[in-house]
């Protein structure tokens, strides 16, 4: 490593790399997160986690990342926004007309495109790669959601912005669609300077969550929100809570949706997360016909593959059941019928409790 090091210099450099690599927003975080311990510590105790065990085996490390990565003395963020490239000004609205139809299956808008993990995992790389040649070889390991990490803690303290009542990140300039990455380093970088909260007396996040997950402001029950019912939960999903998860397949944006923020949400300028064919408009007895073959390779490089296809047709019958409440439809019958011999038996139960929800004639 070159001695002599102008950290403050090599930050402007960052922020010019960083902007080629379509990364939104740099910043830097000290490693002291101690004052955030006392909240995670109750948010485990809360059982808020659900079956998210490796929140609580992990423990307070999430929050010493000189313990995860020994050495680190800082942490470089990084904001990579999401929205589509052909987003229409009014999508908001758009996303909000998709649950009048119950036919149709809604993917979160993250999901309907490339795997986030792999897009902003290699620009972190690169951004990692761009500093070693500039100073030297030096200690680094990046993250996209992929281990033990503070995230929003250290978004909130690198200036990304601040923690909304939905407990997602909140950027004046960006609203809250953007996906969040780090670089673990071993390099003492100036600080950024925090942001001030913006949500003032607004809770339209709380209020429009349709499984009232956001139990308080900043404070998230994970065991009612729809897009870990969708995602992260394994078996059947509680059946108080499989009507209020409508049309919604694969997570749930409505908490942004109804953000007043998000009108400042900033298109992607990389293709990799325009929508792929079946994610947008599709309807839920399509989507329910994909082979296990066929959800494969309709899901490669996607998100959505890791949950799997027994649980993808879970979802699906859900919301189909759902649909059958608010009227006959002998397509959505049909499909059901066809899986009840499932070989999954969660499959199978969620496809029963789907039929029964038909009105009867």
């Amino acid at each position: 490593m070159k001695s002599g090091l102008d950290t403050a210099q090599l930050m402007v450099k960052v922020q010019a790399w960083g902007r080629e690599l379509a990364l939104s927003q740099i910043g830097v975080a000290g490693v002291d997160l101690s004052a955030a311990e006392p909240g995670l510590l109750a948010w485990l105790d809360a059982g808020f986690h659900g079956e998210m065990g490796y929140m609580a085996s992990h423990g307070l490390r999430r929050a010493r990342p000189a313990e995860l990565v020994p050495g680190t003395v800082s942490v470089i963020t990084a904001r990579l926004d999401y929205l589509p490239q052909g987003t229409p000004d009014d999508w908001t609205e758009a996303e909000r007309q998709r649950l009048q139809r119950p036919g149709e299956a809604i993917v979160s808008i993250y999901a309907r495109g490339r795997d986030y993990h792999k897009v902003l995992r290699n620009r972190l790389q690169k951004l990692a790669e761009r500093i070693a040649a500039e100073v030297g070889p030096f200690g680094h390991r990046a993250f996209t959601d992929s281990a033990p990490v503070l995230e929003a803690e250290l978004a909130q303290r690198s200036g990304q912005g601040w923690r909304g009542k939905h407990t997602l990140i909140l950027s004046r300039e960006g609203g809250s669609m953007f996906f969040l990455g780090e670089i673990y380093v071993d390099l003492a970088l100036p600080a950024s300077e925090p942001v001030s909260d913006h949500c003032g007396a607004c809770s339209a996040c709380i209020e429009v969550c349709p499984t009232r997950a956001i139990v308080a402001p900043q404070r998230l029950d994970a065991r009612r929100c729809i897009s870990y019912l969708t995602i992260e939960h394994a078996g059947p999903i509680p059946e108080d809570l499989r009507p209020l998860i409508g049309n919604r397949i694969y997570g749930c944006d409505d908490c942004q949706t109804a953000c007043p923020w998000n009108k400042f949400a900033q298109r992607s300028p990389l293709p990799d997360f325009d929508p792929r064919e079946g994610l947008t408009g599709a309807t839920l007895v399509d989507l329910f016909a994909w082979t296990e073959d066929e959800f494969l390779r309709r899901t490669e490089g996607s998100p959505i593959r890791r949950i799997g296809h027994a649980r993808w047709l879970r979802n699906i019958a859900l919301a189909m059941g759902n649909a059958l409440r608010q009227g006959d439809d002998p397509a959505i019958r049909l499909a059901l019928r066809s899986e009840l011999e499932h070989a999954d038996p969660v499959v199978r139960e969620q496809v029963a409790w789907a039929l029964a929800q038909a009105q009867p004639a």
